[in-house]
Order: C-alpha cells, then structure tokens, then sequence
C-alpha cells in the first residue's frame, strides 16, 4: 500500500484527514445476539486486539463498558431504550435520519482529551443485507471498522475484507495499517496528512522483520 492510499484511508468526505486509535484497553458489551453469535463477535475482538497489539478489559474505570455494540431490527427501537440519549447526542433527529437513509449501521466515537478513542457505539440494523452476511465477517468487519477512526468513505467500496477459499479474512493491507497504526512510538490521534507517510514507515519495518 502507498502512502497516499494510507492517507485516503483517514481522509474524510469533506476532505479533512483525522487518524484515531484507541487510548485505553477495549472493554466490549454486545447486545441484541444469541450466544453463539456472541462467541465470533469476541472471537474477532480477541482476534484484532492480537493483531493490534492492543489490551482489552472487563470494565473501563470511567464508562464501565467502552465499546457498545447493539444488533436490532428497527432504528426506533432506540428511542426505548433507556439511557440511551446519554450516550447518542440529539438521538431522536439522529434515528430520524438512518430512517430516512434506510441506514443499516452507523458508529458513534467518542475521544479523550488527547484525541485518542476512548469509546466506540456501534449500531446494526439487521435488514436482508446484513442478516444475510456471514456473521464472522459481519462481527470481524464491524470491529475493524471500530479499532480506527477510519474514514467515511473508506471502505464504501472495498470490504475491509477478503475470501480465501471458503474463509473470510482481514485483507493483508488492512492488516498492516492497523498493526502500524497501534505501534507506540506514533501518536495516538492526528489531523495532518503527513501521519500517512508514518504510517507507511511503519509498514515498513513491519514487512522486514
């Protein structure tokens, strides 16, 4: 991958790049899904969380829960849940426009005063589309798109992943931006695109040890 594919990969919509990753271990509740489903979604997050090189946690010492991922089958569902508002600014307009979008998942991130990722909301509408997917890769590619503030266009049209065979996997690009971007000599946030060419170094002394 090249630099300027790393960058457009946290260059948003409007242009403005912004790079996050997580500041904290990674404390998961999952809503919504029977136990066997809740198996692969923990199965990914342990299996991100060794490619990240990154902590996960039983509670956050200031949210209990950080990363919250709640399956259901219709956006107003929301608006009954308690507390909710808390957690989602302006929830009601928000659940307005998914609905009007005929949305099936959208991510709420939350950041610490350094700019790092401290809490993650992730919604999925199970429509035909999704409920139709494979639920490893639904529960892998969802958690990959929440271990980094990636772009808004970034994946809208390329999957984070790939098939193998019969086996779905995190495509090997992707793989080496995340192991890149969690390595502890970068920062944890950043807003100039020259984070990209970072990144790409850090790629490369991945790829040559």
């Amino acid at each position: 991958m090249k630099p300027e594919q790393i960058e457009q990969l946290f260059t948003r919509g409007d242009g403005q790049f912004a790079f996050a990753r997580w500041g904290r271990p990674i404390a998961p509740n999952i809503f919504g899904v029977e136990d066997e489903t809740l198996k692969v979604v923990k199965g990914a997050l342990e299996a991100v969380a060794v490619l990240a090189d990154h902590k996960m946690a039983e509670t956050d010492m200031e949210l209990g829960s950080n990363l919250m991922m709640f399956f259901f089958s219709d956006w107003a569902e929301l608006l009954d849940v308690t507390g909710m508002e808390r957690l989602v600014p302006d929830l009601g307009p928000l659940v307005a426009r998914l609905q009007a979008a005929d949305a099936n998942q959208y991510r709420f991130f939350r950041f610490d005063e350094d700019g790092a990722i401290k809490a993650c909301f992730v919604f999925l509408r199970m429509d035909e589309k999704l409920a139709a997917m494979d639920a490893q890769a639904l529960a892998l590619s969802q958690i990959v798109q929440s271990y980094l503030l990636w772009s808004d266009t970034a994946f809208r049209d390329q999957s984070p992943l790939a098939i193998v065979g019969e086996t779905t996997i995190l495509r090997p690009d992707i793989s080496e931006v995340i192991r890149a971007a969690y390595d502890p000599v970068l920062p944890s946030a950043a807003t100039d695109p020259s984070h990209a060419l970072r990144l790409f170094a850090r790629m490369q002394v991945g790829a040559d040890q």
